[in-house]
């Protein structure tokens, strides 16, 4: 048996801080493991890939509003194994360069195997058998796959699958409302696919503000088909399409959708059933995901949990800022607790929706209606919105009421990725005061004119769902 003082389970944001603890501990000797290829999901088959393929899809939809403007434009051919090919190489040489750099650090073995527990602190590495009093489990997560009628027959995608296509799907197909459903939505329907977004709940990306799930599914209803409130009880194959059988949850009509490919993109569930964690002592909920304190240690001492792994935040930041606390309290033995209040995410579709902090609901149960305000203010109500053409996208901002403390904020409109950076350090200064975006100079005409302008639009709850109303928001 092979003894190291650490092993990291997943290569991902579980290697953030093992040079500098390679460096203060010349002595120290570390185990990597990995059954897949280098550098974590976000690289291999996550964020960056699927963000390099949806740009493309963005200036396609870009060029298809330009005769809004008095620019008349067409796309002539969109090479999609060209596409493709580009993300491939891009994600390949970065995988390579992880690679390299992990199988040249000294005293760092890497093992490109399976990994599971076989008692605590003890682990199966292919055929080794390896130790340690220190483990970090950043073992991710994989596709969710629904108990569907028929699915298992048909061949069908995942999330992962799609990164591997050098052919359109001519239709398709995807089981789920959420955050991959919405952003390969845009993407396989600016390629020219004829995509139907089939979602059990009654809105799309429920996880949203209703009134942004609405103007969400309105927009992006221009490019492909939305179906909401449906459930998928049945798919079937012939020799060359696939039938995808859907219930109208609230009347019990079934629906038939003829597609060529069929998506699954129904959420995330933890790689634990590989791991078998139960035999190394670690407690699991009862999803699979493993169980953590505040400062992210398991139910065993000096065995610790972040990333996708905890089932916490499925966000490559959220698993950057994690590993900063296991980092302070595995190797400085600090106490370091983590931090969730303000947690940033967008959703790359289009239009972008971008969000922080907590939700109305979550606001309204934790403060009580009358000590919240909402402010709120539309893109095409700026000279930078007019200038662009914006219809109803807007910004959203939930305060304090009196304070003007800053609990949350929701975008759906053009970089809202990048909108929302003018909301989140402020959430992170001890007051979360509303101040600096409120009373600093923007530049006139800009995009961020319209979050400040939701700062300073500020109205009580009551009084925001009848604006809600009038916009046809609810």
């Amino acid at each position: 048996m092979k003894e190291y003082d650490l092993i990291i389970i997943g290569s991902g944001s579980g290697m953030n801080y093992v040079n500098a603890m390679l460096d203060v501990d010349p002595e120290m000797k570390v185990a990597l493991i990995d059954k897949d290829e280098p550098g974590g999901i976000c690289l291999t088959r996550g964020c960056i890939p699927s963000k390099i393929l949806l740009y493309p899809a963005e200036i396609v939809r870009d060029i298809e509003k330009a005769g809004d403007l008095g620019i008349s434009a067409s796309i002539e051919n969109i090479d999609f194994k060209v596409v493709m090919e580009r993300m491939r190489s891009y994600v390949s040489e970065d995988i390579e360069n992880v690679k390299h750099g992990y199988t040249h650090i000294p005293r760092l073995d890497f093992y490109n195997e399976t990994a599971e527990f076989i008692s605590p602190y003890t682990l199966k590495v292919g055929d080794e058998i390896i130790s340690a009093e220190m483990i970090f489990l950043c073992t991710g997560s994989k596709p969710s796959i629904p108990p569907v009628k028929g699915l298992e027959d048909i061949g069908y995608l995942t999330s992962d699958d799609v990164l591997k296509l050098n052919e359109l799907p001519e239709s398709l197909a995807i089981i789920g409302g959420g955050y991959i459903a919405a952003e390969y939505g845009h993407f396989f329907s600016a390629m020219g696919s004829k995509v139907t977004v089939i979602g059990r709940n009654p809105r799309l990306i429920p996880e949203e503000e209703p009134e942004v799930s609405i103007l969400a599914k309105k927009m992006m209803s221009e490019y492909m088909n939305i179906l909401t409130d449906y459930e998928v009880v049945e798919v079937k194959s012939s020799s060359y399409t696939k039938k995808v059988i859907a219930k109208d949850r609230q009347t019990g009509e079934n629906k038939e959708i003829i597609v060529s490919d069929v998506l699954v993109a129904t959420g995330r569930s933890p790689n634990t059933d590989i791991l078998k964690p139960e035999l190394g002592g670690i407690e699991t909920d009862e999803y699979g995901w493993i169980k953590v304190n505040e400062h992210l240690e398991t139910s065993m001492d000096n065995v610790w949990a972040f990333g996708d792994a905890n089932g916490k935040y499925l966000f490559k930041h959220v698993a950057n800022h994690e590993s900063t606390v296991v980092y302070y309290n595995a190797a400085l033995k600090k106490k370091a607790k983590v931090d969730y209040h303000a947690v940033p995410y967008a959703v790359f579709s289009y239009p972008e929706v971008a969000g922080v902090g907590v939700t109305e609901r979550q606001a309204i149960d934790e403060y009580g209606e009358e000590n919240i305000v909402i402010g709120f203010y539309r893109f095409q109500d700026t000279a930078k919105g007019v200038a662009m053409s914006l219809g109803d996208e807007f910004v959203k901002v939930i305060l304090e009421n009196g304070s003007q403390k800053i609990l949350g904020a929701h975008i759906i409109g053009p970089q809202a990725s990048v909108l929302i950076h003018q909301i989140i350090p402020l959430m992170y200064t001890d007051t979360q005061d509303a101040g600096p975006v409120m009373y600093a100079m923007d530049i006139h005409p800009s995009l961020s004119e319209v979050v400040k302008r939701a700062f300073y639009s500020r109205v009580p709850v009551n009084e925001y769902h009848m604006i809600m109303q009038a916009y046809g928001l609810e």
